[in-house]
C-alpha cells in the first residue's frame, strides 16, 4: 500500500521526491531517477518521519524547557501565563502515548435508528467475515480481539446496506482502527478514484490516521492513500487515482470545489473524526457541512467525538442523517479512594521545604506535581534537580512529540517525579502514580477554584482501583479557596504539619 504526502515549505521538495522516486510498479518495488531503489514502504515511512517531526509542523513552540548543560532552564516572557489546554494537541498526544488498547470502564449505550432491528456484537474479528488481507493487517497491528467499542461499532459500520453512525470514543479504545477498517472494507482497489474521505482537524492528526491506514492496509497492495493537507499543492486538473483521501476541512474543500480534484458524488464512506476538536476550530464545522451536503445519499457517514457536549451533539445531528448512536456513560471520577491533605505555607520556598519533608517521609512510587504557571514549574524542576531528584518537566511550550517522549520516560520509570502544568491534568494514566501534589491550587480567571481541573488533577492518582494521596500546598490567604473545594466535593481535606515527621510517616495509602 502506498501513500503520497507533501507539506509546507518542504512540500515542493517532498512532493518531487515522492513523485519522482515512486512510480507504479509491482508491490514492494519503486523506480528512481538515478538513485538506488527503495521499497514503497521505505519511501512512505520516510515521508512520515521527515514531516511529522519538524518544529514548524507542531504546535506552541517558542523554546523547549529541556535543562541546559549547566542545569539551568531558560525562561520566556510567557512563563507567568497559565498553560491553555489545546484540544487538538491533547488528542494527538493521547494518540502518540497509547501504545496499546485501553479497555474502557465506561458503559456503552447503543441507540439504533431502527429499534426493532437486531443488535449484533462480536467477540472476534473472524466473526466480521473480513477479506483475508484485512484480517492479516489487523493481526499484524497487534489486535487480538475487538475492544469494547469495536464489539458494538464494527457490525454496524460493516453492515450491508451501509449504516450511518455517531460514536463517542476516547483515544486508545480502537476507534481509529474501526473506521479505517470500514474504509478499507468498502474500497474497490480496481477503481482508481477517491472512494473514501476522512476529515481530521489538524495536519498532525491526519497523519496519525494515515499511519493506521498504512499499517492495517499493508497487505492491500492495490489500495492507496493521499493527503489533502496544507502545503500539498496539486495542480488543477490532476487525475487523483488514490482510493482513500485523508485531510483537513479547508484543504479538502479547496480540492473538491475549487480545484475539482475529488468528485464527492463518488465517495462511499465519509468519516469525520475528532468532532469536538473540529467545532472548537473556527470555520471547520461550516466547511465540513458544506462537504457533507455534496455527498450522495447512499454514502456511509461516520462521526466520532471524545466528548458529547450539547454543541457537539447538535453538530453531529446536523451532519449525520439517520444515525445509529454509540455513547459512553459519563466517567464518574471519585475521590473516595484518595486521601487529601493541605499544608499552609508562606511562599514557594516554604512549599518546597514542605514538599521535601513529605517526599522524605513517605514511600513514593511515582508522583505528579501540578503548578499553575510555567515559571513555577521551571523553578521547582530546577530546585529538585539541584537536590538530586530524578524529575522531568512537562509544559505547553513543548512540541507534542516532546511531551509524548517525556510521558513515556515517566511511564518507564526513568524519572520518579513529573512536574507539569494543566496540560497533564486529564487523560494521562500511569499506574505507578501514588501521589499528586498541587504546588498551586487550580483557579479560574475570576480567581475562584476550578473544580473540574482539581478533580482531574488529583484523579491522576487512585486509578485502577488503587488508593492514592493528594497534597495541596496553600498560601494562608488561599485557604478559603481550598475550603470551597472541600465543600464542593463533600470530602475531607486534612491539615498536615510539614515539620512533624512522625505524623508524615504515619500517613498510609
Amino acid at each position: 500500500m502506498a501513500s503520497l504526502l507533501w507539506a509546507g515549505d518542504a512540500g515542493a521538495a517532498e512532493s518531487e521526491r515522492l513523485n519522482s522516486h515512486v512510480t507504479a510498479t509491482e508491490p514492494g518495488r519503486a523506480k528512481g531517477r538515478g538513485l538506488e531503489q527503495h521499497s514503497q514502504r521505505e519511501v512512505c515511512w520516510g515521508g512520515f518521519s521527515n514531516l511529522i517531526h519538524p518544529r514548524k509542523n507542531l504546535r506552541g513552540i517558542k523554546s523547549t524547557t529541556i535543562p541546559n548543560v549547566d542545569g539551568s532552564i531558560n525562561n520566556t516572557e510567557d512563563d507567568d501565563e497559565e498553560d491553555v489546554v489545546d484540544l487538538a494537541s491533547n488528542s494527538l498526544l493521547n494518540k502518540l502515548i497509547r501504545q496499546s488498547l485501553v479497555e474502557s470502564s465506561h458503559r456503552v449505550e447503543v441507540l439504533q435508528k431502527d429499534p426493532s432491528s437486531p443488535l449484533y456484537s462480536v467477540k472476534t474479528f473472524e466473526e466480521l467475515r473480513l477479506k483475508e488481507e484485512l484480517l492479516k493487517g489487523i493481526y499484524a497491528m497487534g489486535f487480538n480481539r475487538p475492544s469494547k467499542i469495536q464489539e458494538m461499532a464494527l457490525p454496524m459500520m460493516l453492515a450491508h446496506p451501509p449504516q450511518n453512525l455517531i460514536a463517542q470514543s476516547q483515544s486508545g479504545t480502537g476507534k481509529t482502527a474501526a473506521f479505517v477498517l470500514a474504509m478499507l472494507s468498502r474500497v474497490n482497489a480496481l477503481e482508481l478514484f477517491p472512494q473514501c474521505l476522512c476529515l481530521a482537524p489538524t495536519y498532525e492528526l491526519a497523519l496519525q490516521t494515515g499511519r493506521v491506514v498504512e499499517r492495517m492496509g499493508k497487505f492491500c497492495v492495490d489500495v492507496q492513500v493521499m493527503y489533502a493537507v496544507r502545503g500539498n499543492q496539486i495542480p488543477r486538473g490532476t487525475d487523483v487515482t488514490k482510493q482513500i483521501v485523508i485531510g483537513t476541512p479547508g484543504t479538502v474543500l479547496d480540492w473538491c470545489f475549487k480545484r475539482k480534484l475529488i468528485d464527492l458524488t463518488k465517495i462511499r464512506v465519509f468519516v469525520l473524526d475528532e468532532a469536538d476538536v473540529m467545532i472548537d476550530t473556527q470555520g471547520f464545522s461550516d466547511q465540513s457541512i458544506r462537504i457533507q451536503r455534496a455527498l450522495p445519499s447512499e454514502c456511509q457517514m461516520l462521526l466520532f467525538s471524545a466528548t458529547f457536549e450539547e454543541s457537539v451533539w447538535q453538530f453531529a445531528e446536523r451532519i449525520i442523517p439517520d444515525p445509529n448512536v454509540i455513547k459512553l456513560r459519563k466517567e464518574e471520577l471519585t475521590l473516595n479512594n484518595i486521601r487529601q491533605y493541605y499544608v499552609l505555607c508562606e511562599n514557594r520556598k516554604d512549599k518546597y521545604q514542605a514538599l521535601c519533608n513529605i517526599y522524605g517521609g513517605i514511600t513514593i512510587g511515582q508522583a505528579i506535581i501540578f503548578c499553575q504557571t510555567r515559571r513555577n514549574a521551571k523553578w521547582l524542576t530546577l530546585k529538585m534537580m539541584q537536590d538530586g531528584h530524578q524529575v522531568s518537566l512537562l509544559s505547553g511550550e513543548l512540541t507534542v512529540d516532546q511531551r509524548a517522549s517525556i510521558i513515556q520516560r515517566f511511564r518507564d520509570g526513568k524519572e520518579k517525579v513529573l512536574i507539569t502544568t494543566n496540560v497533564c491534568a486529564r487523560g494521562i494514566d500511569v499506574k505507578q502514580v501514588t501521589i499528586v501534589v498541587n504546588f498551586d491550587l487550580p483557579v479560574n480567571q475570576a480567581e475562584e477554584p476550578d473544580y473540574e481541573i482539581y478533580l482531574h488533577r488529583i484523579g491522576r492518582t487512585g486509578r485502577f482501583g488503587k488508593k492514592g494521596l493528594a497534597f495541596n500546598m496553600i498560601e494562608v490567604e488561599k485557604l478559603p479557596l481550598l475550603m470551597k473545594i472541600q465543600d464542593h466535593f463533600n470530602s475531607n481535606i486534612n491539615q498536615l504539619d510539614p515539620e512533624d515527621m512522625d505524623e508524615i510517616e504515619k500517613i498510609e495509602y
